[in-house]
C-alpha cells in the first residue's frame, strides 16, 4: 500500500478509534496525560513501520500493545516508576503479553473502558461544566471546537475547562477506578448530560459535509 494511503488510514483510525484506545490506555496505565502521550507515541511508531511493514490485521489492538510496551520500557530506562510496575503487575498476571494482551483487547473490554472513564472524568470533585467539556474531549472524541459550540462558549475557555480538569485530577490523584453503586449518584447527572450532548452532534452535526454523525447517534 502506498505511503499516503497509509497515512490517510492513519489520520481515519485516530480519528475513529483513539478515544476507545485512550480509554483502554488508561485503565493499563493508570494516568490520563501518561495514556495520551502513549498513544501519540504509538501512531508516530506506526507512520514509520507500516509503511515498511504493512497494516497490521488489528490496527487498534497493534497500537495499544505499541503503546503499552513503549510506555513501560521507558519507565524502565528511566529507573522510574518501579512502583507503577508493581501496581501494573499485581493486576496482570503477565506484562509481556500472552493471554493479559488479549483480554484487555478484547471489544467487550474497551467498551466497558469508555464506560469507565466517562463515570471517572465525571468526578465530583471537578466541577461540573470541567467533567462533560473532558468526557467529551477525552472519551468520544469531540473537538474542542465542536464543544465550544454546544456551549455557546469560545474554544479557549473550553481548552482552559479542559487543563484545569487535568491539572486537578493530577493534583488530588483521583484514582482510575468504577464508583460502587452507592457512588454512582453524584456522577450519573454529568454522564448524562455527555450522552445527551453527544447525541445532540450526531443528530445535528455542527461541521462537516454531512448533516448526521451515526456513530455518534
Amino acid at each position: 500500500m502506498p505511503e499516503a494511503e497509509i497515512h490517510q488510514q492513519l489520520d481515519a483510525l485516530y480519528r475513529a478509534e483513539a478515544p476507545r484506545a485512550r480509554a483502554t490506555l488508561l485503565r493499563i496505565l493508570g494516568d490520563l496525560d501518561t495514556a495520551e502521550e502513549a498513544l501519540q507515541e504509538a501512531f508516530a511508531v506506526a507512520s514509520e513501520r507500516w509503511p515498511r511493514e504493512g497494516v497490521p490485521e488489528n490496527p487498534l489492538g497493534w497500537l495499544i500493545s505499541t503503546a503499552r510496551f513503549k510506555t513501560i520500557d521507558r519507565w524502565r530506562r528511566k529507573a522510574r516508576g518501579q512502583e507503577l510496575l508493581h501496581q501494573i503487575a499485581a493486576g496482570s498476571p503477565d506484562l509481556t503479553g500472552g493471554s493479559v494482551i488479549e483480554e484487555q483487547l478484547d471489544p467487550h473490554f474497551i467498551e466497558d473502558d469508555q464506560l469507565r472513564l466517562i463515570f471517572y472524568c465525571c468526578h465530583p470533585e471537578l466541577p461540573l461544566e470541567a467533567r462533560i467539556a473532558l468526557a467529551l474531549r477525552e472519551v468520544c472524541g469531540l473537538r474542542s471546537e465542536e464543544i465550544a459550540r454546544a456551549y455557546l462558549v469560545s474554544t479557549d475557555a473550553i481548552k482552559k475547562r479542559i487543563a484545569r480538569a487535568k491539572t486537578r485530577i493530577r493534583e488530588r490523584q483521583l484514582s482510575y477506578e468504577l464508583p460502587d453503586r452507592q457512588a454512582l449518584g453524584p456522577r450519573i447527572s454529568a454522564v448524562l448530560h455527555v450522552n445527551y450532548l453527544i447525541y445532540n452532534e450526531g443528530f445535528a452535526a455542527s461541521s462537516g459535509l454531512s448533516h448526521t454523525r451515526r456513530i455518534l447517534s
